[in-house]
């Protein structure tokens, strides 16, 4: 009688190990990498305890370099998520098997998690929807070079007359054309490549083994462009990856 209960207690304590979540399993959560700008907004404060309370899941904000089995950024890679704070974010999964996360990618494009991001509001200014901004232009129209040197280069040589970026939105004149106006021009890149050449950039502008120097008799207006082609080929791969300004359609006229 004593070996027959020994061995139903044993049976049930090793039934019942088997049964028990381990590991990742037992942990009803998973960590999500953030960039700085994005935790600081709030609005994964006001996002993630709203999925939690439906699902039970709990999440942890990890930073950007952080192991995460999955994360948001404004790099273009995964599925797009959000837009807001001036950025297009995705979201990446690192552990595809993990069904936590999944669930959260889910509800995430669902039209609860749609409704949720567009009800975050901070004082009453909707910073954030589900609806994220035309696709970036194909890699294949990209130009190739180093595009961070060539957006100091444009705001350091262009940034005095044209918008190239919201830092230069009030220092710039404003009878002169934003570089995402001008990109969304057919021939924008004959115009780039071109623009020493185009009126009134030959009386200030200098290149490099390609323009003539100024006429002593005409000096520069204003202080000189001078700029070489290796700089010229970086704007140019800068401006290649700027997405064109939405002008609307044409004027109709009856």
């Amino acid at each position: 009688m004593c070996c027959r209960f020994f061995c139903v207690v044993l049976f049930g304590l090793v039934f019942a190990a088997g049964l028990a979540p381990t590991g990742k399993a037992a942990a009803k959560s998973f960590r999500l990498s953030a960039p700085d700008e994005l935790v600081a907004s709030g609005f994964l404060k006001h996002l993630l305890p709203r999925f939690s309370l439906k699902t039970g899941v709990r999440i942890e904000i990890v930073s950007a370099d952080a192991d995460a089995e999955a994360g948001f950024s404004a790099s273009p890679g995964g599925a797009p998520a959000f837009s807001g704070i001036g950025s297009d974010w995705f979201f990446s999964v690192s552990d595809a098997g993990n069904e936590h996360v999944a669930r959260f990618e889910d509800w995430l494009t669902s039209d609860v998690g749609k409704n949720t991001i567009a009800s975050f509001k901070p004082e009453g200014a909707q910073l954030f929807t589900a609806a994220v901004a035309k696709p970036k232009e194909a890699a294949s129209d990209a130009i190739s070079g180093d595009v961070v040197s060539g957006e100091k280069l444009a705001v350091v040589h262009c940034g005095r007359c044209h918008m190239v970026n919201e830092a230069t939105r009030l220092t710039t004149i404003g009878s002169s054309p934003s570089f995402a106006v001008m990109r969304s021009f057919t021939d924008w890149r004959v115009r780039f490549e071109a623009f020493f050449a185009l009126r009134p950039h030959p009386s200030f502008t200098q290149v490099e083994g390609v323009t003539e120097p100024f006429d002593i008799s005409h000096p520069s207006p204003i202080a000189p462009v001078e700029i070489t082609l290796d700089e010229l080929d970086a704007i140019l791969a800068f401006v290649s990856r700027i997405p064109p300004a939405d002008l609307g359609a044409p004027i109709q006229y009856q």
